[in-house]
């Protein structure tokens, strides 16, 4: 196995592994609270269902729809960086970073920090625009 799909696979464990942490973290404030906008699931607490969920689990789901927005890009482009034999160096370093990139803006975005979470963003849009580049200078000039 060479060195760029060794850190691709990693990174994409971590990822999943940062989005579960998301799913718990919702999960743990509804049960916390015992705090649920589902009937069947406040029915099994003997509670009625809220109208609103907590903030925790909103600012949760906020975080979870910006990964659906970026995370499955990267997951298609560094494969795709793989599959065509892009420079490994250059695949291995953009995958790291933007991993990297990715759990500190969800830690941001949780904790409500600016301009950090941003900036977070933006590195990990750096890195995919990077892999675009690398996957087409790779298919177009071989």
């Amino acid at each position: 196995m060479n060195g760029a799909l060794t850190a691709y696979a990693s990174c994409v464990v971590v990822l999943f592994l940062k989005m579960f942490a998301v799913s718990c973290y919702q999960g743990l404030f509804r049960l916390r609270h015992k705090a649920f906008t589902n009937a069947e699931d406040a029915a099994v607490f003997k509670r009625a269902a809220r109208d609103q969920e907590l903030a925790q689990v909103i600012r949760g789901s906020r975080a979870w729809a910006n990964d659906l927005e970026n995370i499955p890009a990267f997951f298609a482009l560094g494969g795709l960086a793989i599959a065509v034999n892009a420079p490994a160096p250059v695949t291995a370093s953009l995958s790291i970073v933007f991993t990297v990139a990715r759990v500190l803006h969800t830690l941001a975005y949780l904790k409500g920090i600016q301009p950090w979470r941003t900036a977070c963003y933006g590195v990990g849009i750096f890195c995919l625009l990077g892999l675009c580049a690398s996957l087409m200078k790779t298919l177009l000039l071989p």
